[in-house]
């Protein structure tokens, strides 16, 4: 068992099965946290079924042999006094229940028995419902638009990280008792599983809770990712023409990986560009300048890639005058980096975010069930000095490294007329980098 030694206590454990178990008592709460983190998701699957991950977790909370549907699922977590949480991104699903801390026993066996027993009733009823959820990024003519999905694609054209992660219809109403059994069994087991508990929790007593509960759970075997390979030349421009009062555009770098000796600096970098509305992103485009009503810069990691990500909704007319801005905003930190007064500021509202992780439980199973689902397991006092110490110029090597034209990608889904497409086509192949 791994304890911890400083002031914040936890505790991680591996069942006789494999499973791995983490503990993180918050005994100034007065609600408990269990989840289960499993390695699964749309970058784990072929083309041939696409979103039968996404599917599956819907599937999970339609019923057990004692459970014999979605309704009596539900009400028996209700009436434990939470209710439950599920999401499946591209390369984790996380299932949840939030509740008060007397009921964490009874809380912990159904959450086994749910994730570890379903009987995948009522398929054709769930296939209608995540189809309804497919067709909220379709237009009219059913073509994707949603720009998210759009601009994964255009980084990993080849890759399974460029895959939606709910598929299409087709690949939905494909899905049988079968596919469902087999991805279930190859991904739900103690190879690719975290079970984490946090909050009003009593250590000793949930790890006996997780033996009982998941103790019986297969071993399985660990799944591997697939890299996906850098191949790109130049800069990326695609252009989805679609009717609507704004574009929608991405303007995307290939970042780091979250296993980066840079991830560091890139936590620092996002805050830089993008932590509140006194920060560069927000101050330039819409405060200065006034291009757009909001604009957002994100970071999406995975354990051997990453995206730097700018979103923004803008006139049609401007599209290319905010992407200008958007690569031009980053170039100038490759070049000069960030002054130690924006650094400061940065280290202090991180420090900040890292103490409140200590008051949600959600935040802290997810902290420390990542880091042990991905093999980086830190504590949040390790990852909160790692960022303390970037220097201005590690944030100017990383946003050099980052700001080359083989890993700008530009995607506007939107309608652009008068020659705008034009003028983003310059913008997009005339980049050079910072220089």
């Amino acid at each position: 068992m791994r304890e911890s030694t400083g002031e914040r206590p936890f505790r991680v454990a591996t069942l006789d099965n494999g499973l791995r178990v983490v503990v993180a008592p918050q005994p100034q709460l007065h609600r408990a946290h269990v989840a289960l983190y499993v390695r699964i998701g749309s970058r784990f699957e072929t083309s041939e079924r696409n979103g039968i991950s996404h599917f599956l977790e819907h599937m999970l909370y339609r019923g057990t042999p004692r459970l014999a549907s979605a309704h009596e699922v539900n009400l028996a977590f209700e009436s434990l006094g939470g209710y439950l949480y599920a999401a499946t991104q591209a390369d984790f699903g996380v299932f949840s229940v939030t509740l008060p801390g007397e009921s964490i026993a009874a809380a912990t066996a159904l959450f086994g028995e749910v994730l570890g027993h379903p009987t995948f009733a009522d398929i054709e009823i769930e296939k209608g419902i995540v189809s309804e959820e497919i067709l909220e990024d379709l237009d009219d003519e059913g073509r994707q638009i949603d720009a998210d999905n759009l601009s994964r694609k255009q980084i990993y054209p080849s890759h399974p990280l460029g895959f939606t992660i709910t598929g299409d219809l087709a690949r939905v109403r494909s899905f049988d008792l079968a596919m469902l059994k087999a991805h279930h069994e190859r991904h739900y087991n103690a190879a690719n599983a975290v079970l984490a508990f946090s909050g009003a929790v009593d250590p000793d007593r949930v790890f006996e809770l997780a033996n009982e509960g998941f103790g019986a759970m297969p071993a399985g075997a660990a799944i591997a990712a697939e890299a996906p390979v850098h191949t790109q030349k130049r800069p990326r421009l695609s252009i989805v023409e679609n009717v609507s009062s704004q574009t929608e555009l991405r303007v995307c770098f290939r970042a780091v990986p979250e296993s980066s000796a840079h991830r560091p600096a890139m936590d620092m970098l996002m805050r830089i560009l993008d932590d509140g509305m006194s920060t560069r992103l927000y101050h330039r485009v819409c405060d200065a300048k006034g291009l757009c009503y909001d604009v957002a810069g994100n970071f999406d990691g995975y354990e051997d890639d990453g995206v730097l990500d700018f979103a923004a909704g803008v006139q049609h007319a401007r599209t290319s005058v905010v992407t200008r801005e958007l690569v031009d905003l980053l170039c100038e930190l490759a070049r000069h980096g960030p002054t130690e007064e924006e650094l400061a500021k940065a280290r202090r509202r991180n420090a900040w975010d890292v103490k409140t992780t200590f008051d949600s439980p959600e935040e802290l199973a997810g902290f420390y069930a990542g880091g042990l689902l991905f093999d980086r397991f830190e504590t949040p006092e390790a990852r909160l000095a790692a960022n303390a110490a970037v220097t201005p110029a590690e944030l100017r090597d990383l946003s050099a490294l980052v700001a080359q034209p083989d890993r700008l990608n530009v995607l506007a889904v939107g309608l652009l007329e008068n020659d705008e497409d034009k003028r983003l086509a310059d913008v997009v192949k005339g980049f050079r980098g910072p220089g």
